[in-house]
């Protein structure tokens, strides 16, 4: 019959004793790493403390590798190394630790011939030396030298510090996603900067074009009107021409002002009541030259009664004035395009329309077409635009408190439709 050994119960008070401090020293370290308020250093300093009283060393360092090429002394036991820095190529223990991944125990360091002139500054012969690592990739080393007392650090004592530097490998990739995060946040606070910079001067050149452009225009469009009372007759065709180009040329500079003004929060609605017959027909006679060219008709659909609407006359005459020229701009010669008003049954609103005869617009794009410099090319078309023409009659209806959309199926046609609240128009007349 095989003996069975006795166990002395100093040996497993000792062993137990063991095991609890180093649980404590890992609820420690666990605890430090997780408080947010501590720097990166300062929790480097905790823990290597941790690290050296549970192995019973005066001596240790904690090194992170930068860059691949060096490690950096994050923390030490001596104070003045800390910051030093050692190059992976260099022929000390912690870069051979780095380099092999492996952990490196040292009985006696002025023996080792690997590590000749490197026992200088020890009050002990034997030292620690282990790798941080992270996925198969050395992050750092840990050192550990001068145990205290008569012994000497034991080569059973790597084990220990392996299972530190796993916890450290805890700390050091919440400091690099620290690191990281922080470096993303910058970079995006520049870009944001220099966009915000960007929108200024696009803004600051915006403003001076269309300042720039009105005069000219207004002296265009007033000498054509004063021509137009001596020109023959043969020659009105070209010269309505110019008049409908300067026409549409002025709009679209009215339109970037009052984009401007929209967007900025400047823009002061000067209501007056309007019938929206009135305007349906202004906004009619304003096109019908551009319509001819185009052997268009324009027909005012049957209004039944409408109540008057307060609202800015010159924004609105200009929402419908672009859904007509939209129109046009897509229509087939000799089509026809219809415009009208209504008020949906038991609603609190009125709502214009503009339907064309034109290709349609696909479901996609119906989507994007009122976002700003948002426009659908055609082969067939024949008209030029900026894509700030529906953007800006989304504003206008907005600012109205009202809603602007499309229904359309593709080589049928489209129907442009805005609202505007008669609540709204109640509530101002008060």
């Amino acid at each position: 019959m095989n003996e069975i050994k006795k166990i002395k119960p100093a040996a497993v008070f000792t062993d137990l004793n063991m095991a609890n401090r180093l649980l404590e020293c890992i609820a420690r370290i666990s605890s430090t790493i997780s408080v947010k308020k501590l720097s990166f250093q300062r929790r480097l300093d905790i823990i290597l403390q941790v690290i050296l009283d549970y192995l019973g060393a005066d001596h240790g360092s904690i090194m992170i590798l930068e860059n691949k090429k060096k490690l950096v002394v994050k923390a030490a036991s001596k104070s003045e190394l800390i910051g030093k820095e050692q190059l992976l190529s260099s022929n000390s223990i912690a870069s051979w630790v780095a380099q092999s991944g492996k952990p490196l125990f040292v009985p006696d360091i002025t023996k080792d011939k690997r590590f000749k002139g490197r026992g200088k500054g020890y009050k002990k012969k034997s030292l620690l030396s282990v790798p941080i690592m992270s996925e198969n990739k050395v992050a750092g080393v840990i050192n550990v030298t001068d145990k205290t007392g008569s012994k000497d650090l034991l080569n059973d004592d790597i084990a220990y510090l392996l299972d530190f530097s796993s916890l450290l490998l805890w700390a050091v990739m919440q400091e690099n996603l620290h690191t990281e995060l922080k470096k993303q946040r910058n970079t995006l606070k520049k870009r944001n900067q220099e966009l915000r910079c960007q929108e200024k001067l696009k803004a600051n050149l915006s403003s001076s074009l269309i300042h720039d452009l009105k005069g000219p225009l207004s002296e265009v469009v007033a000498n054509l009107d004063i021509l137009s009372y001596s020109i023959a007759d043969d020659n009105k065709e070209f010269l309505e021409s110019a008049q409908l180009g300067c026409d549409r040329a002025v709009s679209m500079v009215s339109n970037l002002v009052s984009i401007d003004k929209i967007e900025d929060g400047k823009l002061k609605l000067l209501r007056e009541e309007i019938k929206p017959e009135d305007l349906l027909q202004e906004s009619i006679i304003s096109i019908q030259g551009l319509a001819k060219i185009k052997d268009v008709k324009l027909i005012i659909d049957p209004l039944g009664f409408l109540p008057p609407l307060s609202l800015d006359r010159i924004l609105i005459f200009r929402v419908l004035q672009n859904l007509l020229t939209n129109a046009l701009s897509y229509a087939p010669n000799g089509s026809t395009i219809h415009v009208g008003c209504q008020q949906p049954a038991k609603n609190t609103h009125l709502e214009f329309y503009v339907i064309d005869q034109g290709e349609g617009i696909a479901p996609d794009s119906q989507q994007i077409i009122f976002k700003k410099y948002a426009r659908i090319s055609k082969k067939n078309d024949n008209l030029t635009g900026t894509g700030l023409g529906l953007f800006f009659c989304k504003l206008a209806v907005n600012e109205h408190g009202g809603e602007i959309g499309v229904e359309s199926i593709p080589g049928q046609g489209s129907r442009f439709y805005f609202s505007i609240p008669l609540t709204l128009v109640k509530q101002r007349n008060i």
